[in-house]
């Protein structure tokens, strides 16, 4: 209890509190991993930056108590680009939605991930654009309905991760709201990591996408996230057909690449500051 409370007291904007985010929606979740990740990794608060762009889950910088910037839709990944580039002792944690990260921000993403460039990407993915009425995003799994597709929305969804394997980043992760402490620690590890990680953080919607597809309330919709999910080493032993029911868990990759930052002022011999 102590330290529940030493990390809000410390960590969160109190005075903007209460939170908008409807109830059950597991943004609260994810942002607690984050802000409990920050302190674990041993971070110095003045060093912290959080980057957000729009939607209900970039929110969440107006409540955490670091150093932190709210920038335009799609583009938080280029704002924390600008911001590593000058300032490469920073920490910086973007946390973005997935429509907000895969849609109008997608070549941010790839761009970022293709320079390795040092930052932590949290994306919350609810499947859905929650804050602008509950449209498909292209994380949306198939056959899935939403306002922009009342019959099933019939695009296939990015696999995540292995996009941003693909565009050159060296961490992916993946964990969800209904394991906090697993996601705590995916967290640390990727922040820790030297190169651009992807924390890929599942969470539910149950005001848009719950109800729309049929999906119960929030306490079933977090259960059936923990239901299938599934480690990484658990999935090694489980066939194409069983894993395709399963959301797969843990670090789903990590190595060694140069560092963007680092190789700039490498090449340049300019000192950062």
């Amino acid at each position: 209890m102590v330290r529940v409370e030493h990390l809000n007291q410390t960590f969160l904007r109190t005075k903007k509190l209460p939170h908008i985010w409807c109830p059950g929606c597991g943004n609260g979740i994810v942002t607690a991993a984050l802000v409990r990740a920050v302190e674990r990794a041993g971070f110095a608060q003045r060093d912290v930056v959080i980057v957000s762009g729009i939607g209900c889950s970039s929110r969440a910088a107006g409540y955490l108590n670091f150093n932190t910037l709210h920038a335009t839709h799609g583009r938080a990944l280029a704002f924390a680009t600008g911001l590593k580039l000058s300032q490469p002792q920073l920490k910086i944690f973007v946390i973005m939605g997935d429509g907000d990260c895969s849609a109008i921000g997608g070549n941010h993403f790839i761009h970022a991930a293709r320079r390795n460039i040092d930052l932590n990407a949290v994306i919350i993915n609810n499947y859905i654009y929650g804050m602008t009425g509950g449209q498909h995003s292209p994380l949306t799994p198939a056959g899935r309905k939403s306002t922009t597709a009342p019959a099933g929305t019939l695009e296939r969804p990015f696999e995540l991760l292995e996009l941003a394997r693909g565009a050159g980043a060296t961490f992916g992760a993946r964990g969800s709201a209904a394991q906090p402490r697993q996601l705590e620690q995916l967290i640390v590890q990727g922040a820790r990591h030297k190169g651009f990680a992807v924390i890929e953080a599942l969470s539910p919607c149950p005001t848009y996408y719950g109800r729309k597809n049929r999906q119960g309330g929030p306490v079933e919709m977090l259960r059936a996230l923990k239901d299938s999910s599934v480690s990484v080493e658990g999935a090694s032993g489980l066939d194409p057909a069983e894993l395709s029911e399963k959301l797969v868990t843990g670090v789903i990759y990590v190595k060694d690449a140069p560092e963007y930052t680092e190789q700039y002022y490498r090449s340049t011999g300019k000192e950062p500051g």
